[in-house]
């Protein structure tokens, strides 16, 4: 093999070579794998992306459920209101549609929701849109490939769970099963290995609850037990992710008040509403961070129109300019770090 084959860049230092492709853009990642075999095993390994992280050329982009426009259909209108997966990068303001999951060519499962790993974006469960039934599905979108992949479905079927990610590792817990009974179990994701564990049961059952990853603690926030139904509760049960054992923390959120994407930490470490913020989002709230800054949706009243804002580390909010065909209401969101 010569040395022009072996080489990373031919004819720079090795160390050179590899500070020019740690720089590449991520959204050239899916064009860079086909340069030469060695760029393809540093993309595909994974090697790259740590590299990436460690130099701090990462950077994160916020993936949104977002309702799809007639725009976004090409100009085809729909009879009902379908979902997709919309992606901002706050860095380069671009914006992008993904491709519809394999079998789905009406839409994302609504309700679904997302979670972000190393360098993947994770769609679990929701409702078939055509016939409303739940799902156990999980797919993973692979950025660096653009491209889809049917995984290992979950175990049981759940609604309105909560969802928490660290490392290349999903916590899923509460929610309700088919019979609309709040559910207090809980199971793990392996992304990597595609594996579903066990995981202790929660002291409460919790639907319609949210999911946050605080530090080491997988946090659950909010939601009701079956006999409430709706009556949102304020407490929260907290997984420790070394000894995994839960705990329950009363007085952790607003009584009354749901949780479903819009928990926040302030800076004494206690939760907050990205609801109470600002009145322009204060109905059907998302937030999604990315990095020190967080992208956040909603509207002032019921019926309005959605906007989209980005809120920096002082907390200070600026309205973001949205194409028509990203304009869709956000049901739910997560980030991903390229």
């Amino acid at each position: 093999m010569s040395t022009m084959e072996v080489e990373l860049i031919p004819g720079l230092p090795e160390d050179i070579a590899m500070g020019c492709l740690i720089r590449l853009p991520h959204n050239t990642h899916h064009v860079a794998r086909h340069v030469s075999k060695r760029w393809r095993n540093l993309i595909d390994g994974g090697d790259l992306h740590r590299l990436r992280k460690q130099s701090g050329e990462s950077s994160r982009v916020a993936c949104m459920v977002q309702a799809l426009t007639t725009e976004a259909w090409g100009g085809v209108r729909k009879s009902q209101t379908a979902y997709g997966v919309s992606v901002f990068d706050p860095v380069s303001n671009d914006w992008e549609l993904l491709d519809p999951i394999p079998g789905h060519p009406n839409g994302l499962p609504l309700f679904c929701q997302l979670a972000g790993t190393e360098g993947k974006l994770v769609v679990l469960g929701g409702w078939d849109p055509v016939s409303w039934e739940p799902v156990r599905d999980v797919w993973v979108y692979d950025f660096k490939r653009k491209s889809w992949r049917r995984c290992a479905d979950m175990p049981s079927v759940r609604s309105f769970f909560a969802v928490g990610v660290m490392n290349d590792v999903l916590f899923v817990a509460g929610g309700h099963d088919m019979s609309k009974n709040a559910l207090k179990t809980a199971c793990v994701y392996d992304v990597g290995r595609d594996v579903w564990l066990e995981a202790p049961e929660m002291g409460e059952e919790r639907d319609e609850c949210e999911g946050v990853v605080i530090g080491s603690e997988f946090w659950v926030v909010g939601g009701y037990n079956t006999d409430a139904q709706g009556r949102f509760c304020g407490s929260a049960d907290v997984l420790d992710l070394g000894s995994g054992k839960w705990r329950t923390v009363e007085g952790a959120w607003f009584k009354g008040r749901s949780a479903r994407g819009c928990v926040g930490v302030g800076k004494g470490g206690g939760l907050v509403s990205w609801a109470d913020v600002d009145p322009a989002v204060r109905i059907g709230t998302c937030a999604v961070g990315v990095g020190d800054r967080t992208i956040l949706s909603g509207c002032a009243r019921p019926g309005a129109a959605s906007g989209l804002f980005l809120v920096d580390a002082k907390g200070e909010m600026e309205a973001i300019a949205v194409p028509v065909e990203f304009s869709g209401f956000v049901q739910s969101g997560c980030s991903v770090e390229l």
